[in-house]
């Protein structure tokens, strides 16, 4: 780095983290904020900006510079090289860590966004709950650094510490008991969606069949109890159905390689159809099913359900005991193995006798049985049956996945990472109708978050390495 760019960069963070450190403490005047905290503020957020603007903006633009450059000035470059085109150098460096520029300012960008459509939103407090989330994902960053082999765990976790900092910060009543339930019961809804999606993924394939399965048999189910049929049963056909639609989906898009996005959505239109023409023979209505849901179907999935005597829904049981088992499962069993083997090298698993076909088809078969869970286990938190249940997870079982980091690409990544990416997204949802945020402007600063994220830690295999 030659002295002008040096210095440049220098001044520039210094004066950035004073501008910062005044108007904290002028919003903290506005705000009748007490003089000790506004000096305490206004010191921390100066004091994180300066050592954010060393590592982002200066020691990880210049990977040679290992002083301390407040205190020390690089050595000269030795006579006979090449010198940088101090033109050029900012753009240059920026082209270098355009991933991590474009979550920075992506995430920069939310925040003024909310600021304006939230009303009184923008405060002092605000400001510097946000400088402080900031900080501690350059930080999380920093670290991820020395973090040998995959990274994936650690950054999706240090994304998910950042989001709860921010949320307890900025919303009243986020630490309370009754929304940790609130988040874990919708959380595991999703959770149960994303299994298949995930399996699917890893074999390089998606359904998009999932959320209209989810509703189909939510109707269905509803429709079968309403019709005398005992509980119990009306769960076991659910299921089962559920799986068998997986298994049209697995032989259909085995055969159409290639066209698998297309052909599922296909077939989740017809699967939501004919439930509907069904339930609607005798009615006036196909989309809606009203009845008595069973006490013990209720308790599975309602936010005050309890798991012998304990406080605790059910249904957050069941998503984690079936995430251990499919997590344990996909590392230490053969079958798990061979996924990712078919995942990462078709040809290869083909001259180890690996079943192509047997794999795909029961990836799609363990796709349609959960989306199947799903929409049973929301029969018993809605109290009616409904076909759009599972509207709301047409796109977000495939975000959770990319967000977690697996690579649609296949091969690469697993059900723990889609756990990370669950969570990531039922926080940032919560924070967002925390922050009084209307449905639609949620949908946009959630598509807008999905860009950032992936950028700040996106760790999936680039096309190249998985051939």
């Amino acid at each position: 780095m030659k002295r002008s760019a040096f210095l440049f960069f220098k001044g520039l963070g210094l004066l950035f983290a004073v501008l910062c450190g005044i108007g904290t403490a002028v919003l903290g005047w506005f705000d009748g904020a007490d003089w000790m905290n506004i000096v305490a503020y206004s010191l921390a957020v100066t004091g994180l900006i300066l050592w954010g603007w060393y590592h982002f903006s200066v020691r990880w633009i210049n990977e040679e510079l290992k002083q301390n450059i407040f205190t020390k000035m690089p050595k000269e470059e030795e006579k006979g090289q090449d010198s940088e085109d101090e033109e050029n150098f900012f753009f240059k460096n920026i082209r270098e860590h355009k991933w991590k520029t474009i979550a920075f300012l992506g995430v920069i960008l939310i925040f003024i966004f909310v600021s304006f459509i939230a009303e009184n939103f923008f405060s002092g407090r605000t400001l510097v709950s946000f400088l402080i989330f900031l900080a501690f994902v350059i930080f999380m960053g920093v670290i991820s650094r020395f973090i040998k082999g995959t990274k994936s765990v650690f950054v999706g976790i240090s994304v998910l510490i950042g989001l709860f900092i921010i949320g307890s910060l900025t919303i009243p009543g986020f630490l309370t008991l009754m929304n940790m339930k609130s988040m874990l019961v919708f959380a595991a809804f999703l959770g149960l969606a994303t299994v298949g999606q995930t399996f699917v993924a890893m074999l390089g394939g998606l359904d998009l069949s999932i959320p209209f399965v989810i509703g189909s048999m939510n109707v269905a189910l509803m429709s079968l109890i309403s019709k005398g049929v005992p509980p119990w049963l009306a769960c076991v056909a659910i299921l089962l159905l559920g799986a068998l639609i997986g298994l049209v989906n697995g032989i259909l898009s085995f055969r159409l390689q290639g066209q698998a996005l297309i052909l599922t959505l296909g077939v989740g239109f017809f699967v939501k159809g004919g439930v509907q023409i069904l339930v609607a023979m005798g009615t006036f209505s196909a989309g809606t099913v009203f009845g008595v849901v069973p006490p013990w179907m209720t308790n599975l999935a309602s936010m005050n359900g309890k798991t012998i005597g304990l406080p605790i829904p059910p249904v957050v049981i069941i998503w984690i005991g079936a995430s251990i088992i499919i997590i344990v499962g996909l590392r230490l069993t053969k079958w798990g193995r061979h996924l990712y083997a078919l995942g990462g090298s078709r040809l290869s698993s083909s001259r180890l006798s690996i079943s192509e076909r047997g794999y795909w088809i029961g990836a799609y078969v363990i796709s349609g049985f959960f989306a199947a869970l799903t929409g049973a286990l929301l029969l018993g938190w809605s109290g009616g049956g409904f076909v759009g249940a599972g509207d709301i997870y047409l796109f977000t079982t495939i975000a959770a996945v990319v967000i977690g980091g697996t690579s649609l690409l296949g091969g690469y990544g697993g059900y723990g990472l889609s756990v990370i990416g669950v969570l990531i997204l039922q926080i940032v949802t919560t924070v967002l109708i925390g922050w009084g945020l209307s449905w639609e402007a949620q949908q946009f600063i959630l598509g807008l978050l999905i860009i950032p994220m992936v950028a700040l830690y996106a760790r999936s295999p680039h096309i190249r390495s998985q051939i």
